[in-house]
């Protein structure tokens, strides 16, 4: 069966309609970043010269910062005291038109509060010292939240729990939440804390980092079949869909209790700071799957958007222009370097990638003139894998096909202006009527043709299929046509 795709700006662009209702421990993050200039007489510690400090919205806040800069509505609720930290988070929110926050305030607890003591040149982390009382909310607290909570859900397109084990997110809490969404159709999202994950019975999908998962499945979960093996009995426990494992600079690994796992690795980024990564990986995959994207789309979409937070200070947003850039990267070979002129280069090029388990994606063409048509293939194509390469017609194959006076560019020039484009990692110009062979050769894990073909008539979909990939069919622009294009150029009118 093909797998439709929901290119980045489209799915953008559903994002911008979608609300999501975030529940969860709201802090006061403090960062106060300095020189360390020497050690302490007192005690051999780091004395650090402070120059600045910045204030963020942290814990739950932080994901429904993420909601709204990744260009969705947030409703957030959450707990604060009766003290300046709660106030100053309070006007915080307000600062953000796209979150509506419901407070409720316990006065009997401080607001948690954070304040990291960073070195500027090093950009390590010294000192945390934390303000909290983490225990569960009282009886009278609880139904206050729960009161606020319930209202919310028919408003929200998807409920997500942020639980920092700080006391928002009881047992009683939890339950009256998944239930209500449950009733409503609504798909819940748990990024868990406590290992009891029986409390979290009936949510779509849980989100643990490697190590909550491995304490709550009592496994090693240090590879990707591992963590397959040991999800199947916490997935009928917690009566989920799926189980979302994130591990660092390991990747992601994504397990339905229906379907095949899926395992995408880290993108290559420079590290600056992990705080609140977890956070926007949350963040997207709320907001893509409210949208409608499947699981695979909402991996993809979380995975580079940890990739955009933890290459940023402090307890970091990611607005949607970060993260179409970090999903279609910029070009990182010359364009002479993309054109694949030797098999054994292929070969060798595949191997690298496979090696590290990056998803290869293909499609192809004649590409004699190109225009926004081709672009949006090519587009969606490199969203729908991690790598991709584009089979190119040789100028015979392009004569047998479209007649004598074609093509208009010879190869050399139509792979040039491919390669140079960012979507693009290799072009490969094949002499046959069909890629059949190259697909055979290359065996992609994603085979993307224009909307205009039907799954069947796609070259190679069985050979693709047989593997274990899938076909994609894109959505054709109206109105673009290389035929009608030269046909026009030549003089031959509209």
């Amino acid at each position: 069966m093909a797998t439709p795709i929901l290119d980045f700006d489209a799915l953008a662009q559903t994002i911008s309609g979608r609300t999501v209702l975030c529940i969860g421990d709201i802090m006061l993050d403090e960062f106060v970043y300095g020189e360390v200039s020497r050690i302490s007489p007192e005690a051999p510690t780091p004395v650090i010269a402070a120059q600045r400090s910045e204030i963020h919205i942290g814990g739950a806040g932080n994901v429904a910062r993420n909601i709204a800069s990744l260009g969705a509505r947030c409703i957030f609720v959450g707990l604060v005291g009766a003290d300046d930290a709660g106030t100053r988070l309070a006007s915080a929110l307000a600062e953000h038109g796209a979150i509506e926050s419901v407070l409720v305030c316990d006065p009997s607890r401080p607001t948690t509060r954070k304040v990291r003591f960073v070195s500027e040149h090093f950009s390590t982390h010294m000192l945390r010292a934390d303000w909290e009382q983490a225990t569960a909310a009282s009886d009278a607290v609880e139904t206050e939240l729960i009161e606020a909570i319930l209202p919310q859900i028919a408003r929200a397109d998807i409920v997500l729990l942020s639980d920092y084990a700080k006391g928002v997110l009881t047992a009683r809490v939890i339950r009256h939440t998944i239930d209500a969404a449950r009733k409503l159709g609504k798909s819940v999202i748990v990024d868990p804390k406590s290992l009891n994950w029986a409390i979290y019975r009936g949510a779509t999908l849980l989100t643990p980092n490697r190590k909550e998962f491995a304490e709550a499945t009592r496994s090693r979960a240090d590879t990707p079949q591992s963590i397959v093996d040991a999800s199947e009995d916490v997935m009928r426990l917690a009566d989920c869909e799926a189980i979302l494992v994130t591990q660092g600079e390991h990747g992601m690994t994504l397990v339905p209790r229906n379907g095949e796992a899926v395992h995408v690795p880290a993108v290559p980024v420079k590290v600056r700071d992990v705080s609140g990564a977890g956070d926007t990986v949350a963040a997207a995959l709320a907001v893509s799957l409210a949208a409608g994207a499947d699981w695979d789309t909402a991996l993809r979409v979380a995975n580079a958007a940890a990739a955009v937070a933890v290459g940023k200070r402090g307890t970091a947003s990611v607005s949607a222009d970060e993260l179409r850039r970090k999903i279609l990267p910029h070009a990182y070979l010359a364009a002479e370097e993309k054109i694949v002129l030797e098999p054994d280069t292929l070969d060798a090029q595949l191997a690298e990638w496979r090696r590290q388990d990056l998803r290869v994606g293909f499609t192809n063409g004649c590409f004699d003139i190109l225009h926004p048509g081709h672009v949006k293939v090519l587009t969606a194509a490199r969203a729908a894998c991690d790598r991709l390469i584009v089979g190119l017609n040789s100028d015979a194959s392009v004569r047998r096909l479209k007649g004598a006076d074609r093509p208009v560019q010879d190869e050399r020039a139509r792979a040039e202006v491919l390669a140079a484009l960012e979507a693009v990692d290799l072009v490969v110009i094949f002499e046959e009527d069909t890629p059949i062979e190259l697909i055979t050769r290359i065996k992609p894990s994603a085979l993307v043709k224009g909307g205009d073909y039907t799954r069947e008539q796609v070259v190679g979909h069985e050979v693709v299929e047989a593997a274990g990939g899938v076909v994609v069919l894109v959505d054709i622009l109206k109105g673009f046509s290389t035929t009608a294009l030269v046909h026009r150029a030549r003089g031959g009118g509209k």
